[in-house]
């Protein structure tokens, strides 16, 4: 009889843990679409805290950079409340979209560095939360 009620409240400690870690996912992934907006607006305003780098391969115009990560950043906060309910889709979704936020943080990096730098550590962060997490360990959530 105690063997299963410790096996429950393993159990239990594990979901908890399961449920932490989304709802983490969650807030780390809606912070970082929020910061993605407002990097999208200054962008696309062509505000001065934006470097110039003239011999960039993957060089854009200030504007082309500012609307993607403005699209990306609105995705993000969406995709965070549906981690809220701990869907799969949500999951899969918020795994996709931090990588998207990586890859376009990568490639805008000589824009804002420090800035770039953070997104990637946040997003980076993103996934291993959703990552880590078992989807039967949320089944109970």
């Amino acid at each position: 009889m105690a063997a299963t009620h410790t096996s429950h409240r393993t159990g239990s400690s594990q979901q908890m843990w399961a449920g932490g870690l989304t709802v983490f996912a969650a807030v780390m992934l809606g912070i970082t679409g929020v910061v993605g907006i407002f990097r999208g607006i200054m962008a696309i305003a062509e505000d001065d805290v934006f470097l110039t780098t003239p011999n960039y391969v993957f060089q854009f115009d200030l504007t082309g950079w500012g609307w993607i990560h403005l699209v990306l950043g609105a995705v993000a906060v969406l995709v965070s409340f549906g981690l809220y309910r701990t869907s799969m889709w949500a999951r899969v979704a918020g795994v996709a979209i931090a990588a998207l936020v990586i890859v376009a943080n990568f490639l805008s990096l000589p824009y804002y560095p420090a800035w770039s730098i953070l997104m990637i550590a946040m997003s980076g962060f993103v996934i291993w939360a959703l990552c880590v997490v078992k989807p039967d360990d949320t089944a109970a959530l």
